[in-house]
């Protein structure tokens, strides 16, 4: 069987409920194959995240066809194959805005919104 490129042994999970444990993620993807690691997001901006990763790639295919839109506790989860370079590129996008928002703020230069006026105030 042929399996498409994103596919491999590393699942990342969103939407999680905040106060999810480990052994209860255990008890979910543990239904389709022998984990390795369990990463759950514990920072104000990555709550509700995890990573996945399985022994076998196969048993990571099974997880994400059988478990996104899973319901745990009222949410809906969002079960995706991890991409290291999707994730590196969004990393590296939030560091270039953080760093030209802290020249802005060194130079105190204004937005270009702003100076046109087209601020949420201004409609």
């Amino acid at each position: 069987m042929r399996l498409p490129p994103e596919v491999n042994r590393a699942v990342y999970v969103r939407n999680l409920p905040f106060k999810i444990s480990a052994d209860e993620m255990y008890d979910i993807f543990g239904k389709y194959g022998a984990i390795r690691q369990i990463r759950l997001g514990d920072r104000q901006d990555t709550r509700g995240t995890a990573f996945v990763v399985y022994d076998d790639i196969y048993d990571a295919k099974a997880a994400v066809d059988h478990l996104s839109g899973f319901n745990v506790c009222g949410r809906y989860l969002i079960v995706l194959y991890y991409q290291p370079a999707k994730m590196a590129k969004r990393m590296d996008q939030q560091a270039k805005k953080k760093e030209l928002e802290e020249l802005r703020a060194k130079l105190k230069v204004a937005r270009e919104e702003d100076a046109a006026g087209d601020t949420p105030a201004s409609k």
